[in-house]
Order: structure tokens, then sequence, then C-alpha cells
């Protein structure tokens, strides 16, 4: 690729791999360590993972240590924070030095990716540093060159391992069963002298060998007609698994010498590479000799090219399946709705998308959160790399903060092994953290430090870990009120509500709910192969009046329960399960949306009530009791009593 006049780039010469050049583009970051998946790899212990790293700023390009353990040089003195680079600043890890230069960078052949000298021996844009000259030049190798035309006195071994390795040369060029047979043959034919050849090669190599279900893959000069095949000589090399070389007989029938050698899969011998000497040259061992390796070399060739079928065939069968699931992501999470709340959201999605500003998505239990998490990953600069997902409330402080931060080997009982994190997993992309109010106070903290830039170690471990992840964060709880019980750390508050997505539930977008319910019945349909061809208009008409407690999660299940168990072609009423519990935050209303007031008892109320905060907070009576105000054994003898009734 060629480089643009006068753009900036960094001369990296590492003493492990030499010199190379990192091109800087405008709004691109640069990051230099000893991990793998740095822009700039140090090969140097002192160096950290994640050492430092290079920036555009509205100025130029400056540089920062991303805290490493043995510090940043630029130009012989440390990095303190954030220093302006420019053209001829030598940045130091180690032993690997880091020149900023501008102007053209060094074109292709001066100075590459892996090092590389130019003609006057210096590296342009370095000084004079750096010296080196050039001593020999070669657009070729000459022991490949034609060792048959050479001269007479080159040794026949020399000649026939020319021979083979242009032979290894040519075939691992070659793309196809018979064109790597075509080599092979004509490779035997220069090497022993034949006059003629052929290439024996089953149709099926699983099967168990036999001379009659070899066929021809190649032959040389000419085809040969079916009762020319040597089946005979096939016969005895497979059933021998060695070459063969038969003389001539005597008389007027005399036949031609004969060279035959297996060509082998795994050891075991499935064709046969068969040649007819010239009656001219007498065939001697040497040729069988010759023989054997081409074949040899043949079928190493010949497993490459199974090896590489199959795995073409695996990728093929991968890429289908990615593709099957994607189709089926695309299905199971599209956004589907023309409400004018919906399209609010669609549009805050579409303006944060581009930024990496952290977003708090909230909204009840089964709205759509992850969905809307999972919309602002596809539609980011991020959509390429990793979309990790995590329930804080499905796991304990210490089992959360490995899941978060990883561990190392021995950090805890049964960490056999070291464990990479979700941070880390996502490293690039987007980390969706489900039920953040749910996150232990002392673990807060830690997350607090990643999500402000900083990095962290793993479980049990030293060594520090630097990722580039964009955190969406997802609650159904009050988060302020957390943060006034002091449940919630108010600083991780205000740094998780840079951008807040309100989702509202569906009970709130009714105008939703039909285009939803077909969305939901043409996919179960198709999985399930139910000839159901959709709603009645009653059956819409309850789906419409319905007060969805459980939102859009609770609608998918009514309708995969319905077209499984639905008996005709249409859904009516009677196939659809809807639920009489109160939706969350309406506890004293009536079981379905549209109905009068039905007045009832306060013990009643109390009971919607309390069954409807325990549904609120999928069913944690601790958590409940605490939201009521009232002992958890108060709320199990409530419980209990309204279970007897």
């Amino acid at each position: 690729m060629e480089s643009t006049p006068h753009t900036p780039y960094l001369l990296v010469h590492d003493p492990v791999v030499g010199l190379g050049v990192v091109r800087l583009a405008a709004g691109q970051r640069i990051t230099l360590g000893r991990a793998p998946t740095n822009d700039v790899v140090v090969h140097d212990e002192r160096a950290s993972r994640f050492h430092a790293e290079v920036f555009p700023t509205a100025t130029g390009w400056s540089i920062r240590d991303l805290n490493s353990r043995n510090g940043t040089l630029l130009g012989g003195r440390p990095l303190t924070g954030d220093e302006p680079l420019s053209p001829g600043d030598v940045v130091s890890i180690g032993l690997a030095e880091i020149r900023f230069c501008s102007g053209d960078a060094p074109q292709e052949g001066a100075v590459d990716d892996v090092g590389g000298l130019t003609e006057t021996g210096t590296v342009p844009g370095a000084g004079s540093a750096l010296p080196a000259s050039i001593t020999h030049r070669r657009s070729h190798s000459r022991l490949l060159d034609d060792m048959h035309a050479s001269a007479a006195h080159v040794p026949r071994v020399g000649r026939a391992a020319a021979e083979l390795c242009r032979l290894a040369f040519a075939v691992g060029r070659a793309g196809d069963l018979r064109g790597i047979a075509a080599l092979a043959l004509d490779s035997a034919l220069q090497g022993t002298g034949a006059l003629r050849g052929i290439v024996l090669l089953p149709a099926d190599t699983a099967a168990p060998p036999s001379a009659a279900a070899l066929e021809a893959a190649a032959a040389a000069p000419d085809a040969w007609s079916p009762t020319a095949l040597p089946t005979d000589v096939a016969g005895a090399v497979l059933a021998g698994n060695e070459a063969l070389m038969v003389e001539a007989g005597t008389g007027p029938d005399r036949r031609p010498t004969t060279l035959s050698a297996p060509i082998r899969a795994q050891g075991r011998a499935v064709g046969v590479m068969h040649l007819e000497a010239n009656p001219d040259r007498a065939a001697d061992p040497d040729d069988l000799e010759y023989l054997m390796a081409v074949c040899d070399a043949l079928a190493l060739a010949l497993d490459n090219v199974s090896a590489r079928e199959a795995l073409s065939t695996k990728l093929a069968t991968v890429a289908d399946e990615n593709e099957r699931l994607r189709r089926r992501l695309g299905e199971d999470a599209p956004m589907v709705g023309t409400s004018a709340a919906l399209q609010g959201i669609v549009g805050q999605i579409q303006r944060v998308a581009a930024s990496k500003a952290t977003v708090l998505v909230r909204g009840e239990s089964g709205v759509g959160k992850e969905l809307v998490a999972r919309a602002i990953h596809e539609a980011s600069d991020r959509r390429t790399a990793p979309f990790v997902c995590l329930n804080c409330a499905a796991l304990s402080e210490t089992l959360l903060e490995s899941e978060l931060f990883g561990h190392e080997k021995g950090s805890f009982t049964g960490a056999t092994e070291r464990k990479i994190g979700k941070f880390e997993a996502a490293h690039r992309g987007t980390l969706m953290l489900d039920e953040i109010g749910e996150m232990a106070p002392a673990l807060q903290a830690k997350f607090l430090r990643v999500l402000e830039g900083h990095p962290f170690e793993r479980v049990g471990g030293s060594t520090r870990v630097q990722v580039d992840v964009r955190v969406v964060a997802a609650t159904n709880r009050n988060l302020e009120d957390a943060v006034m019980a002091g449940g919630f750390r108010r600083d991780l508050y205000f740094r998780l509500k840079v951008v807040e997505i309100i989702v509202p539930p569906l009970r709130r977008r009714p105008e939703d709910v039909e285009s939803l319910a077909r969305h939901f019945l043409e996919r179960f349909a198709a999985e399930t192969g139910r000839k159901i061809r959709g709603f009645t208009p009653a059956a819409i008409r309850a789906l419409q009046t319905y007060h969805w407690p459980g939102n859009i999660r609770e609608l998918r299940n009514c309708v995969e329960r319905a077209v499984v168990l639905a008996a005709a072609e249409w859904i009516d009423v009677d196939d659809l399960t809807l639920s009489q519990l109160a939706a969350a935050g309406d506890s004293g209303r009536a079981a379905s949306a549209g109905d009068p007031f039905v007045p009832t008892t306060i013990e009643e109320l109390e009971r919607r009530h309390v069954m409807a905060t325990l549904e609120a907070v999928g069913g944690n009576k601790t958590k409940a009791a605490a939201i009521l105000g009232i002992e958890r054994s108060t709320l199990d003898r409530k419980l209990a009593k309204w279970a007897r009734a």
C-alpha cells in the first residue's frame, strides 16, 4: 500500500524483529505494549501488556503512558502525563525505540513491516541512525534451475534433489488433484528417462485398496487405453505396498522394463504410478528410488489437497451456520413496531451509537433492554468486535468479580486455570451488564475505575490489563432510591448515566402489540412447521386490551404457546393464555386494561400489591420485604396464608 505524502508515521526499532513502519491515520489510536493485540508489539519483558498509546489531538499527535510497570521514556526522560510529539522524537520502551516521523513514509522495499534497509544503508527519517549495507542481491535461487540441462559433471543425486525440490514448489502451487498428478508424472518421466507413464488413483480413498477401483488421474505423453492399464502390476504394488521394477522378457514379444511405485495415504498404498522405461536407456534401481521419492511427494501433496478441501467444506459449513445464526438473531430481536415511543428509541440509538459514551438502559423486565444494547453495538463502529452480555443478578459477588475481570490459576478453590473475564472478551467491542443495580457495593468501586479507563488486574493476579470496551448497563430498579439508601455508589450512578434510554412497557404502546404478535407468529410457525394463517379479530382485540405485565417476553411466550397448541389455522381467544397478574406499578388496577373499576377489600389490594412487588424483583423475597417495609418472616406468613386461602 502506497503511503500518502506528509503523513506522520512511527519508525519502530525492535531488537527482536528489526525495523518496522506504522503509519498514523486521522482519528486512530495506536497502542504499544507486550500483548499481541497491540498495534505495535514490543518484544521486551520490561514492557507491560498495554504500555503506552499514541493518539491524535487538535494540534497533532501525543503520547501517554498507560500506567506501565517500568515507565515510558520520551527523549530520555520519563513520561508523567500526555506529551505532544514532534518529528524526530524518540520513545523508548525497554530496548525498543519508536521514532515519530513526518513526511514521506518509506516505500515498499526500503523499510517494510518486519524490517528492511535502504540502498544507502540508512533508514529514511532516522538521520544517520542504524547504519547497514547490502552485500548481495538475488532475484531467484540457482538451486532450482534445471539441473538436467546443466553441466554433465553435476552428480545424479544433485540433479534428483533439485528436481524433487522444484516438484515440491510446483505441487504446492497446484490447486487440484489432476494437476498435481500431472506435475508429479512429468517429474518422474524426466528423472528416469521413461517413455510414458500413468498415475492411477482411487475414486474413493476411504474404500479398501483395489486395482479394479483405480482410475487414471494423469497420463503422458498420451492417454492409455483401458486394455493397456497395468492392473496386474498395480494389484501387486497395492498388495505389497512396495515399489517394483519388472525387467523386460526375451523374444519377439519382449515388453519394456516397467517401474511401479505406491502412492501412500497415511502409510497405506492407495494408488500407483507406473512408468515404461526407454529401451535405449537401461533402467536401474536408482530410477526406482527416484520414482518412490516422487510418489511420496505426490502423496503428501494429495493429503494437503484433501485437507484443504475438507477445511474449505468445514469453513463453508461454519459460514452457513454463522449466516443462519445471524438471520436467527435478526429474527429473534428486531426492532418491531410503529409507535412514536419506539421510533424515539430508534432515533436515540442512532445518535448515541456513533459516540463512545456509556449508556444506561432502563425499563421493566421483559421490555427488550438487551435488544436496545445490541442495536447500539450493531450501529456503532464496534460491530465487528464481540458483543458480550452478563447478568449481574445471577452471580454472587465473588463469582461476578471473576466473570467481569477474570482470574489466575489457583486464585481460589476451583480455579484450575487462567480465565479471562468479560471485559477482556469484549475488547474493542461492547459489554452489556444487565441488572447493574444488583452489583455489590464492594465491586462497584473496581468497576468504576475500569469505566474511567484505568487498567485492572485479574482476581489473584498482579498483571495489569488494559482494555477498550464500551459499556451499556441496564436495570429495572430505581437507581436513585438505591443511591439514597446507600446501596449504589453515587459516583458510579453519574458515570453510568451519561446517556439514558428509557424503554416504556408494552402496555404504554399498544399500537405495537399486533405487529409484534404477527412477527412472533411467523417465526414460530416456520420453526414448528405449523400451518397457522394468523389471528382472528377477537384474538387481536384481546391482545391489544391486555395489560402485559411481562411485556414483550410474555407476548412472545404467549404466541409461541398458541402456535404449538392451536387446533385450527387461525389463533382465537381460547388459544391465548393471558395471566391475571397485575403489571409492575399497577398493583391496585383491574386485571385487564379497559375493565371498569371493581370494588374490593383492603386485604385483596394488599395481596395484589405484594404479589406485584414479588414479580417486579423476580421472586426475591428478601428484596420484596425490604421494598414493602416489612420483615421477611412477615412476608412468609402472608404468602402462606394466601396459599391456604
